[in-house]
């Protein structure tokens, strides 16, 4: 196990997570502050369990996240880079603390007690809380059980080479003319590797910028890192998002849109715009996507009141009229058609959209598709972040490449948590776990995705949002989540292999 003598011990800044959870936070100070939620946490490999000694770390990092607040720094820093932060939100994050012993619960219950402290069973944490107070913690919670395990549970290997394996990595993608970000912070293997990872690929976008090739690093999704290296903060929003919202208006058949006009609501037109596709299966994301948007001043009349007992009705009536959710259907605005021109669609708008689940270039064609059906000829982004390696990346930007679309590619567990054990030399897999919001405002949130393999929530949910959006299962064996990363014990890749 490596030494940790003089590296910072668990989460020490509140902007060690991804960008999506701050801009999460800033639509739901606008628009859902009042809203009750919890979070369930998953370990998709139950076979790696941590051990007392891991949990009791845990709970002992959980306690001091409490003591972290944003520093004037990072506040300079949002301000500089974040235009699209309002300064109501700037205020509001100035003075957030975060309250774990009242929001988070960690639970141990142990396979057979013997009073070790390498005594093994299963990690439960439990979180709620209103979402705004709570929403950050899925990142840093999934950063320190993955920092515990390899800590206390699995401590064969060491951080050699770590730095040299990024910039070889950086290397080959941006030789091949790929453009990508880092998006490794939940699942990386401790803060000491995610440093390394971004030294060894902020050297290599050097190297590439001095030979003149047209690959490039684009940012990290990580705050903190982008604001120590100097890279861009990439991100726009997560599964969460459309799922928090489905379960406070209790509408399914409508949930992508009115989350959609929530984000320009809050955002504006043409801001953070990659849009995500799978949260209840691509198809009927597509639906909503071809809807015409509002404008900003539309968007503002119709988010105001989810926060109210009664769930609001559809974003979008059947009439295409914008419905203000403080009146009654009587009083409904209708969009209308501003000098004689259509408004936009959301497809039109958004500058793309992200790929994170299901058969990527299966995406690739039902995206052509869309687009092409939909008459549209600007050339559009597609972000792939779904169980990236170099050689992933190299295939679908082909893929995308050749079908019109802008590649990019979000980098994760592959960069972060990529190591072989000490002592033979094989794959040390990383842990596949994951905290996704499990009701809100009493009701169960769930999300289905393009692959059956990452159904997640209320089972009995699932299945009836399944037929109500007249949903086709999808597998897909490249998807498998119990094997994702690797093997343990399957012959590694290594530093030089890679380059």
């Amino acid at each position: 196990m490596p030494s940790h003598h003089g590296l910072p011990d668990g989460i020490f800044s509140l902007l060690d997570t991804d960008l999506y959870k701050l801009t999460m936070q800033c639509a739901i100070l606008k628009y859902l502050p009042d809203i009750h939620v919890t979070y369930a946490f998953t370990n998709r490999n139950p076979d790696m369990r941590l051990s007392r000694a891991a949990y009791h770390w845990i709970e002992d990092q959980v306690n001091k996240l409490g003591n972290i607040m944003l520093s004037p720094e990072e506040l300079r820093f949002l301000k500089n880079t974040c235009a699209y932060f309002n300064d109501s939100y700037l205020r509001f994050l100035s003075s957030f603390r975060l309250q774990p012993s009242k929001q988070v619960k960690v639970t141990f219950k142990i396979l057979k007690d013997t009073g070790s402290a390498d005594d093994v069973g299963d990690i439960h944490l439990d979180i709620e809380g209103l979402w705004l107070h709570t929403i950050l913690y899925e990142t840093y919670l999934l950063a320190l059980t993955s920092e515990a395990y390899f800590r206390f549970c699995d401590k064969d290997w060491n951080h050699d080479l770590q730095e040299q394996k990024a910039y070889n990595k950086g290397i080959k993608l941006m030789e091949h003319g790929c453009n990508f970000s880092e998006f490794g912070t939940r699942r990386r293997r401790d803060y000491h590797t995610h440093d390394l990872v971004m030294r060894g690929l902020t050297r290599a976008a050097d190297t590439a910028s001095e030979r003149g090739w047209k690959g490039k690093l684009s940012g990290t999704s990580n705050v903190y890192f982008a604001m120590k290296y100097d890279v861009p903060p990439v991100g726009t929003v997560a599964h969460e998002w459309f799922m928090g919202i489905a379960s406070v208006t209790n509408d399914y058949k409508h949930a992508n849109e009115t989350a959609l006009r929530y984000w320009v609501g809050c955002f504006g037109e043409g801001v953070l715009g990659i849009a995500l596709t799978d949260t209840f299966g691509t198809p009927a994301f597509l639906k909503a996507f071809n809807k015409s948007m509002p404008t900003t001043a539309e968007a503002e009349i119709d988010t105001c009141s989810t926060q109210l007992p009664s769930a609001p009705r559809p974003a979008v009536a059947p009439s295409s009229e914008v419905v203000d959710t403080k009146s009654s259907a009587s009083n409904a605005v209708p969009i209308g058609i501003a000098n004689g021109v259509k408004p936009r669609s959301y497809a039109q708008t958004f500058t793309g959209v992200r790929q994170d689940s299901g058969n990527p270039l299966e995406f690739v064609k039902m995206m052509r598709d869309f687009y092409d059906s939909e008459d549209i000829k600007e050339k559009k982004t597609i972000v792939f972040s779904d169980s990236l390696n170099v050689e992933l990346c190299l295939e679908y930007m082909q893929a995308a490449e050749e079908a019109g679309f802008i590649p990019t590619f979000g980098v994760g567990t592959f960069l972060t948590n990529d190591f072989t054990h000490v002592s033979n030399g094989k794959k040390s897999v990383p842990l596949n776990i994951v905290i996704k919001i499990s009701s809100a405002s009493g009701r169960p949130s769930i999300k289905i995705s393009d692959n059956v393999g990452k159904n997640t929530g209320d089972s009995e949910t699932v299945n009836k949002v399944k037929q109500t959006l007249g949903y086709v299962e999808k597998q897909w064996a490249a998807g498998d989540e119990k094997t994702r990363w690797g093997k343990e014990g399957q012959e590694a890749t290594t530093a030089s292999e890679q380059a």
